[in-house]
């Protein structure tokens, strides 16, 4: 069944087995896995010119690391990073996102004309909630527990499928009391966002569980620390083929988007599965 996520100037579809490919640009110094590479207008342009020219779908502009123990920045800096790339993107005929949880760099990327927000933090800040729903903006809401800094200093749940699967449905709730239809909303376990090794293999098996929620679902695993500890890859560069083997499990569980830094090993290895699936 093709579904439809309507994300600010776009309307993006999805099927089963299908989804979309969102390619990650780091306009930062300090993200686990390219910290520095991009952190540059210029280096951030030409990168995400190449994600689209290898099939990404989606282009994802973060200028602040929520990596485990990151430290904040402020959000001029955070805005002074990625105003320059976005006011480029957004030139392209392609969908580009905010990775942001700070409510001013959201409303400023909202007045430029960014077509998604992507909140780490559920939208659960202050004027968050407002500024997504006075926007025709796509969202991808994350559950997180804790925050950047101390999210993996052993995190605990009753159950972390019923837990997240709570959180989220709670949020899609709220959302759509204000306005924001499910159509124009992604939801985002957070894998990595205070969870162990078996919470985020829980979650991920969990895809086709959280897709019934009523909102499409977003997975996230690309070089995390989830694909170090399941094949011993200690360096982010070198995770690509457990990042890929995840990514494949997770289209075949239903996801709708998959935020990845490999995308031309995506895009392939998703064509082939696909095919051998029909």
């Amino acid at each position: 069944m093709v579904r439809i996520w309507k994300a600010g100037r776009f309307e993006l579809t999805y099927t089963h087995g299908k989804p979309l490919i969102m390619g990650i640009v780091n306009v930062t110094p300090d993200s686990f896995s390219d910290g520095g590479r991009y952190n540059q207008t210029s280096l951030a342009i030409e990168h995400a010119r190449k994600l689209v020219e290898q099939g990404a779908q989606i282009l994802d502009i973060g200028g602040e690391s929520t990596r485990p123990g990151s430290q904040g920045v402020t959000a001029e800096e955070e805005w002074a990073r990625v105003a320059e790339v976005l006011k480029e993107l957004i030139s392209w005929n392609v969908p580009v996102s905010i990775d942001t949880m700070k409510v001013d760099v959201m409303a400023r990327a909202v007045d430029l004309g960014v077509d998604i927000l992507n909140d780490v933090n559920g939208f659960r800040d202050a004027g968050a909630e407002q500024v997504l729903a006075q926007s025709n903006a796509g969202a991808v809401v994350m559950h997180m527990q804790g925050e950047p800094r101390t999210m993996q200093n052993a995190p605990q749940y009753s159950n972390v499928v019923s837990d997240v699967e709570a959180f989220l449905n709670q949020r899609l709730v709220a959302l759509e009391q204000l306005g924001v239809q499910a159509s124009r909303i992604l939801i985002d376990p957070g894998f990595g966002f205070g969870k162990t090794l078996q919470h985020n293999i829980d979650l991920l098996k969990a895809t086709s569980l959280f897709s019934t929620l009523g909102a499409g679902v977003l997975v996230g695993v690309s070089r995390k620390r989830m694909i170090a500890e399941l094949t011993g890859q200690a360096d982010p560069a070198l995770r690509t083929a457990g990042s890929v083997a995840a990514a494949t499990y997770a289209a075949q569980q239903g996801a709708a988007v998959l935020r990845v830094h490999d995308v031309r090993e995506t895009v392939e290895a998703l064509k082939v599965t696909f095919a051998l699936s029909q």
